[in-house]
């Protein structure tokens, strides 16, 4: 079984992938920030901490306007698909966490989003 920290760095590793977003230490050990490339002013500030495993309890959902795409590019990283549910589908980080690839919902999603390049 992987260490703690060996686990942590992997799952910090899948988020940064995921999101786009730079691996940036904190001062305190316990944390790590993922910064810029994507966002900008307003862009949600996301913050991983360190924490032991049975309370690990977080869920996001990822907005796109090709879920299929999306799915593909976050099974590159080490994502699986759990299940697929209407127009959505459920997935699971290396780390355990589900999380879900959903279609567009915000009116500003085309000037807003993100784009990664192939």
């Amino acid at each position: 079984m992987p260490s703690a920290t060996a686990t942590f760095e992997r799952d910090a590793k899948f988020w940064s992938d995921a999101l786009g977003r730079v691996l940036m230490p904190d001062e305190n050990p316990r944390y790590t920030t993922l910064k810029g490339r994507v966002g900008g002013a307003g862009a949600p500030y996301v913050l991983l901490q360190k924490v032991p495993a049975e309370e690990r309890a977080v869920h996001l959902d990822i907005e796109t306007d090709d879920v299929e795409a999306e799915v593909k590019r976050l099974e590159g990283f080490g994502a699986r698909v759990k299940s697929r549910i209407r127009g959505h589908v459920v997935m699971v980080a290396p780390s355990g966490h589900a999380f879900c690839v959903v279609p567009t919902h915000r009116s500003d999603f085309p000037e807003k989003a993100a784009t990664w390049s192939e």
